[in-house]
């Protein structure tokens, strides 16, 4: 019996899905190298948008507290030192929204935000293009 392209194609797509799994992998590795080696990479994985922003750690943090004011979030608390600053804030429906910021180097900060249990990709981008608004 002659295979069919069908079934050919069947065949080909299920001797390559190992493959494709096991380099998925690679590629968010990749993503995160890239993100470490330069500024302006962002990521939304797993409920949280991940950005590296080419710019002084005291600016982003202070840029960060302006977006959170401008788009008319709720500040509860805000934990700094020299390295590391962790910003809570809620929205009207009292969603709990975190940023947490870290210095990586002298024009290298990391911007983590989490809105809610589950993450909202559109508001925590909509925070991160304020935030980069305010830094120029």
């Amino acid at each position: 019996m002659k295979p069919t392209k069908w079934t050919t194609r069947l065949a080909v797509c299920l001797a390559l899905a190992p493959a494709a799994a096991a380099t998925s992998g690679c590629l968010l590795i990749a993503v995160g190298a890239a993100g470490a080696a330069g500024a302006g990479t962002v990521a939304y994985v797993r409920g949280e948008l991940d950005a590296a922003l080419d710019s002084p750690y005291e600016a982003v943090v202070g840029s960060a507290n302006d977006a959170l004011s401008q788009l008319q979030f709720a500040k509860v608390s805000e934990s700094k030192d020299a390295f590391t600053a962790d910003l809570l804030a809620r929205t009207a429906d009292d969603t709990k929204i975190e940023l947490h910021i870290v210095r990586k180097a002298d024009r290298l900060t990391d911007v983590k935000i989490r809105i809610g249990v589950f993450g909202d990709e559109a508001k925590s981008r909509a925070i991160l293009d304020q935030i980069k608004t305010n830094l120029h």
